[in-house]
C-alpha cells in the first residue's frame, strides 16, 4: 500500500483527488488538507510514501514544501499553471497533473509512483544481502571509453595485472580498467573463487586440478600458497 496526502486550498480539487484515491486498490489515504503546514508536520513524522500537491498555496506553496521535506516522500504535483512544470521537475517532483485532472492521467502517475517505490524497496533488500545470495547474472565493467556488460555464465577466468584486469570467456576477452581487489568484490562468491594473487576462476568451469593447478580449457593456472585452503575447502563443498 501506498500511503498518500492531498493538499490543496480548493477544496473542490480535493474531493476529485479523494475519490480517485478510492478507486485505486493500492492507494491509501492518510490525510486531506487545505493546510500545507499540518501536511508538512504530517511528513516530517514519517510514514507518508507520496503527496499530491498543489503549487500556489497560501502560507506555503507547493515548491518550498517540496524542498522543505528534501525527499522525504514522492511528490505528484496537481495544478492549474503548466508554467511550473519545470521547477517541479528540477525539484524532483515524480509527476506534474495538470488540472482538471482525468482519472486515467491520475492513473499513470500513480503506477508511476508504484513502480519507484517497488524499485527502491527491491535496492534497500538486495543491499542486505550478502553478496553471494544475491541473483547475480551480470557485471559492468569500465573499459577505456565505455561500460561494456559481461556475462557472468560466460567468463572462464580473470587475470589481473597491476592496475587492470583482463575478464576471459570463450569468445572474446575484455580489458578492464580496475584492480582485482574490486573484481573479487563484483564477483559472486558462490560462483567465482580467487586462486592466486593475479588470478579469480569460475568454478563451474574449472576442468582438472593436478598438483596444485587448475585446467580450464588450454589454460593451467597455478594456486596460490595462501589461497589453497580455501580454495580446497570451496571445492570439497561444492
Amino acid at each position: 500500500m501506498i500511503k498518500c496526502i492531498i493538499v490543496d486550498d480548493k477544496p473542490l480539487a480535493i474531493d476529485v483527488l479523494k475519490n480517485y484515491v478510492a478507486k485505486v486498490p493500492f492507494l491509501e489515504l492518510c490525510l486531506s488538507t487545505t493546510n500545507p503546514l499540518e501536511a508538512l508536520e504530517k511528513v516530517i513524522e514519517g510514514g507518508i510514501d507520496l503527496v499530491f500537491l498543489d503549487i500556489q498555496m497560501p502560507e506555503l506553496s507547493g515548491l518550498q514544501f517540496i524542498k522543505i521535506i528534501k525527499g522525504r516522500c514522492q511528490v505528484i504535483f496537481t495544478t492549474a499553471y503548466s508554467e511550473y512544470a519545470l521547477d517541479g521537475f528540477e525539484n524532483n517532483a515524480i509527476d506534474y497533473l495538470l488540472k482538471p485532472v482525468s482519472f486515467e492521467r491520475f492513473y499513470k502517475a500513480v503506477e508511476k509512483s508504484q513502480f519507484l517505490l517497488n524499485a527502491l524497496e527491491e535496492q534497500k533488500n538486495d543491499q542486505n544481502l550478502p553478496l553471494q545470495e544475491k541473483e547475480i547474472n551480470h557485471i559492468f565493467v569500465k573499459t577505456e571509453y565505455k561500460l561494456i556488460r559481461i556475462n557472468t555464465e560466460n567468463i572462464l577466468y580473470v587475470e589481473g595485472m597491476q592496475n587492470y584486469v583482463t575478464f576471459y570467456t570463450a569468445t572474446e576477452k575484455v580489458i578492464s580498467l580496475q584492480t582485482m581487489k574490486k573484481t573479487e568484490e563484483q564477483l559472486p562468491s558462490s560462483q567465482f573463487l580467487r586462486i592466486h594473487k593475479s588470478f579469480i576462476v569460475a568454478i563451474n568451469k574449472i576442468d582438472s586440478i593436478e598438483r596444485n593447478r587448475v585446467q580450464i580449457g588450454d589454460q593451467n593456472i597455478t594456486i596460490g600458497e595462501i589461497y589453497r585452503d580455501a580454495f580446497y575447502s570451496a571445492i570439497n563443498n561444492n
